[in-house]
């Protein structure tokens, strides 16, 4: 059994200019005492045919953790556009919320992001290049993410969750957008690992 579960999350200044930092309002619960701090970690996907242009945004230690509901804001800076190539700035992408616990992740969050030009341009041509990067736009598409657990060992004995979690739709976790309302799924034919959302 997880003795960290995430009950909710809520994005923060959503949609906004691209260079804006990114923050998550999260509340887990944690069922025991944990001896080490929590590892959370954000990571934005530049481009989908190389992982090396993935940039980890944020990385933080939470702990002590008490025991029962806790609530904090994650924030992480914009990714840097810079390694990212400008085929890949616009248009959509992954951003992902990760938590480990002594080196072991346990929970993804897995958001897709939309970056928008808002200025005018010729389909054909496309926009100028390089990007004014002032005029792109980022939403977090927040209402329906991918939530994958995976079983680690959390205590001393070395006891060790049986399965991995989250094979089915759940019910009793809600993840929230602050302001975006259009739903989309990471994968529309595939409901598993998504959270139920909040009307």
């Amino acid at each position: 059994m997880a003795l960290v579960n995430v009950a909710n999350m809520v994005v923060l200044d959503n949609p906004a200019p691209f260079a804006n930092p990114l923050q998550f309002e999260i509340t887990f619960e944690c069922l025991q005492e944990l001896e080490d701090d929590l590892e959370w970690k954000v990571v934005y996907v530049g481009s989908a045919e190389n992982s090396s242009n993935d940039q980890t945004l944020d990385e933080i230690l939470v702990g002590p953790v008490p025991v029962g509901i806790n609530k904090f804001i994650l924030q992480a800076d914009a990714p840097n556009h810079s390694y990212i190539p400008q085929q890949d700035i616009l248009g959509v992408t992954v951003l992902l919320v990760t938590c480990s616990y002594r080196e072991k992740e346990f929970v993804r969050v897995g958001y897709y992001v939309n970056n928008e030009y808002t200025e005018a341009f010729d389909e054909e041509t496309g926009p100028p290049m390089p990007l004014d990067m002032t005029k792109v736009t980022r939403t977090i598409l927040a209402d329906k993410p991918r939530v994958t657990r995976f079983p680690i060992k959390w205590g001393a004995l070395g006891s060790e969750d049986t399965h991995m979690q989250s094979s089915e739709p759940e019910n009793n976790v809600t993840i929230t957008d602050a302001e975006y309302s259009k739903s989309i799924a990471l994968d529309p034919e595939d409901n598993s690992n998504q959270l139920m959302m909040a009307d």
